[in-house]
């Protein structure tokens, strides 16, 4: 018990070392390219721009259909 408790710390200390390898290389690549993302954060904004802009269609639509909907008798 005692081996397969120490086999899995060195297992689970191998792996924790490479993953803060990866981190500390990606944090590297993205302070030297601050730019790298800023298409995505602008897509994002104007996605959702573009869905609130479809809601407000939406809204004025549906009143608008209502209204008609309630003069014809």
């Amino acid at each position: 018990m005692r081996t397969t408790m120490i086999q899995f710390y060195a297992t689970l200390m191998t792996v924790l070392a490479g993953g803060r390898e990866e981190l500390t290389s990606r944090f590297a690549e993205l302070r030297e390219n601050r730019e790298r993302g800023s298409l995505t954060v602008e897509q994002a904004i104007v996605t959702g721009l573009l869905v609130v802009a479809a809601l407000a269609l939406m809204v004025i639509i549906a009143n608008a259909v209502t209204s008609r909907s309630a003069s014809i008798q």
